[in-house]
């Protein structure tokens, strides 16, 4: 049994029944979904605040920044994520997020989400092809803001502007998009094309079969993608069904996550060490490869520094089954 320093999770949108972006969030909550969180492997991670109403962003950034900056989150809880609002509208691209919330890319809230989250976003999804995206891609760059493109449509003449503005990675590449799209101008290929960037995949065994998963690391380079849980409120919960979101989701004994109505994934049920073990399981990756994937990389994507960041000391890596696990 090898120790690890745990692993780096980018998109964690909440855990057992707790959501980052609910209206009825507590400061309790809050400390309680993070101690879990930290109890499973991860070592560091960003909160997810999802596609929301202006007066739901100026109430819970700023009580997640008073948690994270307790000591006792100090250099677990780096930052921040905002999924949105400046993301596509359209059905597939949005997803689970509400399409009556989206904003067109907007510097003057920008500046407002940037004062009420303290200076503390970290990370930033938007949709390349929205009108105005590279201005607001410069100035959240120019505030050390990492900046990804997802929940989009764009297609390759959007994905370099994107880049030219700044952008750096994708946020769950291959996902975020509508089930049928055209087999060759799409925004899969057109970001796996561009060199520049760097993306983030949930491999949680649902959102991505294992080709693609091989692919787009093959393509990229072991150096240049992430692994993300994207994990919902409903990560850690028995099956079930669920209301989240505004969404009607079962949770499959499987662990599937979905809204059958939309047709679409809410989020997973994963945390990340469970996608660590999935990509273990595929059996084409070294222990090496894997850790950079899962902590190394990430890290680096956010610009956070290695030795800012507190390792677990219980998660450990079992060479004889090729696998991860926390000890008690």
């Amino acid at each position: 049994m090898k120790n690890i320093k745990g692993f780096v999770d980018l998109q964690m949108n909440g855990f057992l029944g707790i959501d980052f972006s609910d209206a009825r969030l507590t400061n309790e909550n809050i400390i309680f979904a993070f101690r879990k969180i930290l109890e499973k492997g991860t070592c560091a991670f960003l909160p997810t605040v999802i596609t929301a109403s202006e007066e739901l962003y100026r109430r819970n950034l700023p009580m997640l920044v008073e948690v994270m900056r307790s000591s006792e989150f100090r250099g677990h809880v780096p930052g921040l994520h905002l999924e949105g609002p400046f993301i596509s509208y359209e059905p597939g691209a949005v997803g689970a997020h509400n399409p009556e919330w989206v904003r067109k890319p907007d510097i003057g809230f920008m500046k407002r989400l940037i004062e009420w989250s303290e200076g503390t976003i970290k990370l930033l999804t938007v949709a390349a092809e929205a009108e105005g995206v590279e201005e607001l891609i410069s100035y959240a760059s120019s505030n050390g803001i990492t900046v990804s493109i997802g929940h989009q449509m764009a297609l390759g003449v959007d994905v370099a502007r994107a880049v030219k503005a700044g952008a750096t990675t994708v946020t769950h590449l291959a996902n975020g998009i509508p089930n049928m799209i055209h087999r060759h101008n799409n925004t899969i290929w057109a970001t796996l094309a561009e060199d520049a960037l760097k993306p983030m995949i949930i491999t949680d065994g649902h959102h991505l079969p294992p080709e693609l998963i091989k692919t787009v690391i093959r393509a990229k380079g072991i150096d240049n993608v992430s692994a993300v849980s994207d994990a919902s409120s409903l990560a850690g919960c028995p099956p079930g069904k669920y209301q989240s979101m505004g969404n009607d989701i079962v949770l499959e004994e499987n662990g599937l996550l979905h809204n059958p109505a939309k047709g679409c994934m809410v989020g997973s049920s994963a945390c990340i060490l469970d996608c660590m073990n999935y990509l273990a399981s595929l059996g084409f990756l070294s222990f090496d490869e894997i850790m950079k994937l899962g902590f190394y990389n990430p890290l680096k994507l956010v610009k956070i520094r290695e030795e800012d960041i507190i390792p677990c000391k219980n998660v450990y890596y079992d060479e004889e089954r090729a696998r991860f696990t926390v000890k008690s």
